[in-house]
């Protein structure tokens, strides 16, 4: 935090400068009332009364003039802090590997970008405004009183070392209380997301009185935490002023004994009673600051435990690779692409080599020893069954994921060795769920390239079968979609997505059952189009009708490579995949089984 704020520190410089003009105008003050007292009203000395009265006068002026430009430098220094954190933050989980982003809730990753970011934006205006002057005026008004009259001073003193053990106490406690705060407030946002992103789900099942009941719960644990804690620092300003009123009384008690005897003034008494009003005030200031510096420092440790994630990196580290026997794993013979030559190279040729991935905390492999080599400009068709690891190989090729044994190589480079940057470029992903963003078609397809120009997003658009669609909107491409493309049809925002990554022309495209809402003849037309680009294609899927044409299919169980071939290969000696056809293609899949015996 405080290397961020270094870059400000003219501006810091500058507010705390003026603030220390203001800490002295203060202290100053009440010298200057005594003096118009002693000198000027009791000696009935009017000219004095002028000139400790115009001494007065200026010094508030330059106080008033000192804050107002103090409160600017506060401002711009706290609210370019505040942007910078975000900034980082964003930036952060942006690098983040999906094993440490899941580390996080997302309602707690916003938490943490808003509110979090904002107490600490707070607490920085807060600090260069009144956090060094409250201290400052408790420190001087004691010094100042004993300057005036250290008999009378002294009842002043006892009270300090109390108060300020007292607020020590409150200051660690509270910062405790604040952290479990902010965490019921994660638990807030988790309901509320999950309720605005799944409300057509919610009506569907009339299940909105049990939602707001969940909602209410833990908005009410949210509330019952905050009250707890302000509960506790709310008794820092009665205490305070319990003790400081007995400092007063005292000294009124025995000033006024001492007016008496002659050995003290008025103008001494009311000076020291100033100060002691002033030094009260700057001990309630403080607990207020202490409330705000105790959310603060808890917002900092949530937002440090972002910022100090490890990235989990392959770049950053060495991963063991281990010897596998060949008997202990099933390798998918190479094969040559039917149309890679025709790409020249430019399509990429991607190899497994043993990869195996656990994902954190997890006893089992979600992935074993998996081995396979598409040659550039191949067809990959990867089937299976639900949680056999088919998401998770892909989510390793961009390295959204790190594998945790085996390499993984484009055109025979380690993708360990590449920058994430120089490898994602190469990339075309479409995943499962196909999320577009607020805007308009244009920019959610040229979304998938930075300037891509009209034409591309136009060429994307008819690869992915969805340019007739557009070409009918009155708008065009300039239509403006619904919040996550809800104005649209599953098949008509897959396509859109596909449409994204082509319009990238990847040398790699990654198809994680983006077809599954298609109809037989536009996935046909799909897949045909799909051959106009130098691409090697990996495409994820439960029909097959996709994987006729593929050029080989891998099948996936338990996060196993079973088995690999073409479709006329594995019809003959796959009996999972013979289970997958019989289901989907009924006596005709018996007819062909007969025919190939």
């Amino acid at each position: 935090m405080f290397q961020i704020l270094t870059k400000y520190r003219v501006a810091i410089t500058v507010a705390l400068g003026l603030t220390l003009i203001e800490l002295f105008v203060e202290l100053i003050q009440p010298y200057f009332i005594s003096r118009i007292i002693d000198d000027g009203i009791v000696a009935k000395n009017l000219e004095t009364i002028w000139f400790w009265g115009g001494m007065l006068l200026l010094c508030t002026i330059v106080a008033f003039t000192a804050g107002i430009v103090n409160s600017f430098y506060s401002s711009h220094v706290s609210q370019s802090f505040g942007f910078d954190i975000r900034e980082k933050l964003f930036e952060k989980v942006q690098s983040l590997s999906m094993d440490a982003y899941n580390r996080f809730l997302p309602s707690s990753l916003i938490t943490r970008m808003t509110n979090d970011v904002s107490q600490l934006q707070n607490t920085v205006f807060m600090a260069l405004r009144i956090m060094l002057r409250a201290p400052l005026i408790l420190i001087g008004g004691v010094v100042m009183a004993f300057v005036v009259k250290a008999s009378l001073a002294v009842y002043l003193l006892f009270s300090v070392p109390l108060l300020t053990i007292f607020l020590i106490w409150i200051l660690k406690r509270a910062s405790v209380l604040f952290g479990l705060v902010q965490k019921k407030l994660d638990g807030v946002n988790g309901v509320m997301q999950e309720n605005l992103v799944g409300i057509r789900l919610v009506r569907a099942f009339v299940r909105g009185r049990s939602e707001e009941a969940r909602f209410n719960q833990a908005s009410e644990q949210l509330a019952s935490g905050t009250k707890g804690v302000l509960r506790l620092t709310e008794t820092t300003v009665p205490f305070i002023l319990f003790v400081m009123n007995l400092g007063i009384i005292a000294v009124l008690w025995f000033g006024s004994k001492q007016i008496q005897a002659g050995d003290t003034t008025v103008g001494e008494i009311v000076a020291i009673i100033n100060y002691a009003m002033r030094m009260t005030a700057a001990l309630s200031i403080m607990s207020w600051i202490i409330t705000g510096y105790s959310r603060a420092r808890a917002s900092a440790d949530r937002i440090n435990e972002v910022l100090h994630t490890e990235i989990d990196s392959v770049e950053n580290m060495t991963v063991e690779k281990r010897a596998i026997s060949d008997q202990s794993e099933y390798i998918a013979e190479p094969f040559i692409a039917a149309h890679g030559e025709a790409n020249n190279g430019i399509a990429a040729r991607l190899t497994f080599e043993s990869v195996s991935y656990r994902y954190p905390e997890v006893q089992e492999d979600a992935l074993t020893q998996i081995s396979f080599n598409a040659e550039p400009g191949a067809r990959i068709a990867i089937m299976g069954a639900t949680g056999s690891g088919k998401t998770t190989l892909f989510q390793l090729i961009p390295r959204l994921i790190e594998c945790t044994e085996g390499t993984i190589r484009i055109d025979g480079e380690d993708i360990s060795k590449m920058s994430r940057s120089q490898l994602r470029k190469q990339i075309g992903y479409v995943p499962q769920e196909s999320r577009l963003f607020s805007g308009t078609i244009r920019e959610n397809i040229g979304w998938g390239k930075e300037n891509a120009t009209m034409e591309e997003i136009i060429e994307a658009g008819t690869h992915a079968q969805i340019h007739s669609m557009i070409d009918n909107l009155p708008e065009r491409y300039e239509s403006v979609l619904g919040q996550r493309g809800i104005n649209l049809s599953g098949g008509q925002r897959q396509r859109l997505a596909i449409a994204r990554a082509l319009v990238r022309k990847p040398r790699l495209l990654l198809l994680d059952d983006s077809t599954s809402a298609l109809d037989v003849r536009t996935e046909a037309n799909l897949l045909v189009a799909l051959k106009a680009y130098q691409s090697t294609l990996l495409i994820i899927t439960q029909k097959i009708s996709t994987t006729l044409t593929a050029d080989c299919i891998l099948l996936l169980e338990d996060g196993r490579l079973i088995a690999s071939g073409t479709h006329e290969q594995l019809i003959l000696n796959s009996p999972l995949y013979q289970r997958i056809y019989q289901s989907q293609f009924g006596k005709e899949a018996n007819n062909h089984a007969e025919s190939a015996n």
